[in-house]
């Protein structure tokens, strides 16, 4: 995407601009909890999918009324997790590559997603041959490319999507196990800036991230535990969860407009608004 535009107000406090994306979902259909993965799942208290599908559905419609474009895959019997559409693979410059994941319950996914990809006129397409589950693991900021492991995307995997897309990858480890996906526990806010939780990093991982982005927003665990990281922005608004109050404090405070989602049904099988979001970037 073009990079947004951030002007400064009066107050010093910055007036930002969002930028049109276009983002690919996967209607839950086919949503349950049938096996335990991460902390988040229960396959014991069943979940109401109707109401997983209209809380997507909301999710949907808030995107395109704020000038989103939704592409939509259709889901496949037996793929409950199919919804969750940013763990489908990458897809940077007209390139794409779908995901390869860890644990078998989720394999399939990478194939269905894979012939969507090939199907849409990519100039290329190719399948992860490390394991890599796509933007739950690997966030754009501006140039670059932050990527976490220790729980699911390897570093080998790291490796390749950077050599792959032609753009820097930066190395995170994750070290909590409610936070599994870099995007339970990061979010980018626009081209220069993002929103992270330190607990769920190494400290390694936590330098890193200080010195990168010394402007950032310090989620607090009450936020972060309900996955009120996992959110989407364009520049200026930013998809969240209803639940992380101080956080949507924070974000008005900075400048952004935070849009609160309620995504408690797909909370159940750990995901929240990015999860339900692969953005196709330019």
């Amino acid at each position: 995407m073009t990079s947004v535009a951030t002007l400064t107000s009066s107050d010093s406090t910055p007036a930002r601009r969002p930028t049109p994306r276009r983002f690919v979902m996967c209607r839950p259909d086919h949503f349950a909890v049938n096996y335990a993965i991460n902390p988040w799942m229960n396959p014991a208290e069943p979940v109401d999918r109707a109401r997983a599908i209209a809380q997507w559905e909301t999710l949907r419609a808030v995107y395109e009324q704020h000038g989103h474009q939704v592409d939509l895959v259709p889901g496949e019997p037996g793929l409950p997790d199919m919804v969750f559409a940013a763990n489908s693979g990458l897809v940077y410059g007209g390139r794409a590559m779908s995901a390869r994941f860890t644990h078998p319950e989720r394999a399939a996914e990478g194939p269905a997603y894979h012939r969507w990809f090939a199907g849409r006129g990519f100039g290329e397409v190719v399948a992860a041959a490390e394991t890599n589950e796509g933007e739950g693991d690997f966030i754009r900021v501006g140039a670059r490319i932050l990527a976490a492991t220790g729980f699911r995307s390897s570093v080998a995997a790291h490796r390749e999507v950077e050599h792959f897309f032609g753009r820097p990858v930066v190395s995170l480890e994750l070290v909590d196990p409610r936070f599994y996906h870099l995007d339970t526990a990061l979010m980018a806010l626009d081209e220069d800036n993002i929103a992270y939780f330190p607990g769920a990093f190494s400290p390694d991982s936590r330098a890193i991230l200080a010195a990168l982005y010394p402007d950032a927003i310090v989620a607090t665990d009450a936020d972060a535990a309900v996955l009120g990281l996992n959110g989407v922005s364009d520049g200026y608004h930013v998809f969240v969860s209803d639940r992380a109050q101080t956080l949507r404090e924070m974000l008005h405070a900075n400048g952004y407009q935070p849009i609160g989602l309620d995504l408690s049904e797909l909370l159940r099988a750990g995901g929240g608004v990015k999860c339900c979001t692969l953005e196709l970037h330019d």
